[in-house]
């Protein structure tokens, strides 16, 4: 008898969806069903979970793109990473009197991304119209849907913030003086008003369908969009996690010299797959690094579950961090990703997974290179807990309100493949609704992204003008047999390669179906320089779900983990969707969390 799972494994032959949000899901199946293929469903999911999960991302975000095309020998990857304001530099930091990038308001605003990306899937690879991808996210926008309990918790967080400072949320998301109720109909006239400008705008400069996507381009990078931001950001001053009320830097220029760049996807080989992520500008090529690492370690061999599967896969993601600390970013020295994606260097690190948990951060030391992990300071006053980044848990953390204390946002993800086997993973983030204020007349927020820059010299991630964050997110994307086989991701900010690494392992090396995968008891651990503000970090610590036996958490103990036991359901949001070929053909598959009651997955 097929084990247990809280969710079917969901099967079919004309396509698969799964997502973050059951309706982004619903909306994805639909474009399929209207003869689209896995791109335009992708494109229109991801402008729904705009709508839908407003508190996890929005239209001023991010969303890097894997893309694959049956036949393509590689996916390719869109990068809806926005880069730093050319006015962005360390000096212009010091001036203002911080030495670390505040993690809310207009200060962290990169150029958003996710628009781009969505824009260069649909043009590149799609074959429906723009209006086909947005009248769904302009029709909740406009019509309104539930909102999700999250999303009253997070306004609800941040509504006295709303109220005395930020008066532009305020009248888009406050009832009253009073965040909106979980389950009431919640929408946002004034981004549907603006979607259906853009629409109209594409629409009356051509009839053709790319013409219009360069037109919508055009408008939100050059025209009606960027001057908006410039002249808001401009004339603002907002208060944000420092303390203080601080301007912006981002302006029109940054955003007309920008549009995604496409680029290859890094890649090694696992048994008979292949698994892609993107480059050093995400944190992709440390799930790389983790699998290459896990190759000699003999994990088959350890059952799921257990403290030695536990200990190892922890220990593991503590050096892959590292490195990530240490190398990752747009300013890596050449040459240090091909050795740190090498076997020979990861046998090298995977020797240091010991018996006992290790209580430092060992990054390697590439070529002989010295490694050099930034160590967080701030000096701003009035730093409140909490901050501007990912949360670690499933669970919304929901913080006091007020003005210094911040609801933390969190990530999308979206997954497609279509009965031709084209395929998408996408994880949209950033520009949630408590990221910074709403945008008079577009209904949306800017990113606070470059929080995730150092504010010190000559390091890989040093704060660059013109240059990408070393994002978080991170869609994963692989191959069998030479064809896209299985695309996945989840949420999480730091933990998302985490929880990517035990469905991998569940369902490559253990051979779990991806539903039981993604329900397997899961953890992560803290052992790095968190990502967000305020950066701090938790040496030593494993937080594991209240499904794991005492006897592994004892063990676990044992071995010097700092042990936080969670609830039975509170880690990771992931979804997969598979292309699955044996010798009497092709069926898709599906599968989404039950964490957090809100991911679902659709396959006929």
């Amino acid at each position: 008898m097929a084990e247990f799972t809280a969710r079917p494994e969901l099967c079919g032959t004309f396509g698969a969806v799964a997502s973050t949000h059951w309706i982004a899901s619903a909306v994805g199946m639909r474009l399929l069903e209207m003869g689209g293929n896995a791109f335009d469903a992708a494109a229109a999911a991801g402008f729904t979970l705009q709508i839908v999960e407003p508190h996890l991302n929005g239209p001023g975000g991010d969303a890097p793109i894997l893309a694959a095309r049956a036949r393509d020998p590689e996916p390719t990857v869109i990068c809806g990473q926005g880069p730093s304001p050319r006015a962005a530099t360390i000096d212009a930091f010091a001036a203002r009197g911080l030495d670390m990038i505040p993690g809310t308001g207009l200060l962290a605003a990169c150029v958003p991304g996710a628009f781009g990306a969505w824009m260069v899937l649909l043009r590149d690879f799609g074959t429906m119209r723009l209006r086909d991808i947005l009248e769904p996210a302009i029709h909740y926008a406009r019509a309104g849907h539930p909102l999700l309990a999250g999303a009253s918790a997070a306004i609800a967080s941040v509504q006295t913030l709303f109220a005395d400072e930020w008066v532009s949320s305020a009248a888009l998301y406050l009832d009253g003086d009073r965040a909106p109720l979980p389950g009431t109909l919640f929408a946002n006239p004034v981004l549907a008003q603006f979607y259906a400008r853009l629409l109209d705008h594409a629409e009356t400069v051509s009839t053709k369908r790319e013409a219009q996507i360069e037109a919508a381009l055009a408008y939100w990078y050059e025209g009606a969009v960027a001057e908006a931001i410039d002249a808001f950001v401009k004339g603002t001053e907002a208060m944000d996690t420092s303390g203080r009320r601080n301007g912006g830097l981002l302006g029109a220029s940054d955003l007309a010299s920008w549009r995604p760049p496409v680029e290859r996807p890094l890649g090694i080989d696992h048994g008979e797959h292949r698994l892609y992520k993107c480059g050093a500008w995400s944190q992709g090529p440390a799930l790389l690094q983790a699998v290459q690492m896990i190759k000699q370690l003999d994990i088959g061999t350890m059952p799921l579950g257990s403290p030695d599967y536990v200990h190892t896969v922890c220990e593991t993601i503590k050096l892959a961090m590292a490195d990530r600390d240490a190398w990752y970013g747009e300013a890596m020295p050449e040459g240090v990703l091909e050795i740190l994606l090498s076997e020979r260097y990861a046998a090298e690190r995977s020797a240091l997974v010991g018996k006992d948990a290790s209580q430092e951060l060992r990054p390697g030391s590439p070529g002989g290179m010295r490694p050099q992990i930034p160590s967080p300071q701030y000096t701003g006053d009035g730093m409140a807990p909490g901050g501007g980044g990912e949360p670690t848990m499933a669970g919304e953390r929901t913080l006091p309100s007020g003005s210094r204390s911040h609801q933390r946002g969190d990530t999308c993800h979206v997954d497609v493949v279509d009965r031709w086997g084209n395929m998408v993973s996408a994880t949209p983030s950033g520009g949630w609704l408590q990221s910074s204020p709403a945008i008079p007349g577009l209904g949306f927020a800017l990113g606070t992204r470059m929080q995730m820059c150092w504010l010190a010299e000559d390091l890989p991630s040093s704060l660059t003008p013109g240059a990408r964050p070393r994002t978080t997110l991170t869609p994963s994307l692989a191959y069998r047999g030479g064809r896209p086989y299985l695309a996945f991701g989840t949420p999480g900010g730091d933990q998302q390669e985490q929880w990517s690494l035990q469905l991998w392992l569940a369902h490559v090396v253990h051979g779990l179906p991806l539903q039981a995968a993604i329900e397997t008891p899961a953890f992560h651990t803290e052992h790095m320089v968190a990502s967000f503000w305020p950066r701090e970090r938790r040496l030593g610590s494993l937080t594991v779900e209240g499904r794991f036996s005492e006897q592994t958490r004892d063990e676990l103990q044992h071995r010097g983990h700092v042990l936080t036991v969670g609830g039975p359901w509170s880690e990771g949001r992931l979804s997969a969707c598979a292309h699955d070929i044996d010798g009497t053909g092709a069926v898709l598959r599906a599968a989404a969390n039950p964490r957090g009651m809100q991911g679902y997955a659709v396959a006929r």
